[in-house]
């Protein structure tokens, strides 16, 4: 049964599959190959940047953002290309990432 709909990073979906499953099998071998952190640090990610308090920044940002590990102003501004930051909003964000990487 489905309880919510909301995206989530490639990251913290790795946890959802299921071990035994062959299809959970394949799935976690094919994000295994994008993924940059373990879904424990995703999550601690996730909840520093939401910590941040920024309106502009709303769950798909966060997601995006664990997915890529953006490490300039020019990778993170792909990710906010409907809204834009300012230099200190982008400074605060890349500090946080800067500690995953």
């Amino acid at each position: 049964m489905i309880k919510e709909n909301k995206m989530i990073s490639m990251t913290e979906a790795a946890k959802y599959l299921g071990k035994e499953e062959t299809l959970g099998k394949e799935m976690r071998s094919f994000i295994k190959k994008f993924i940059k952190i373990s879904p424990e640090k995703g999550e601690e990610l996730r909840e520093k940047i939401e910590g941040l308090g920024m309106m502009k920044i709303n769950h798909e940002h966060a997601s995006e953002i664990i997915d890529l590990l953006p490490e300039k102003t020019e990778d993170l501004s792909k990710i906010f290309n409907e809204v834009s930051l300012d230099e200190d909003e982008t400074k605060k964000i890349l500090e946080i990432v800067k500690e995953y990487i």
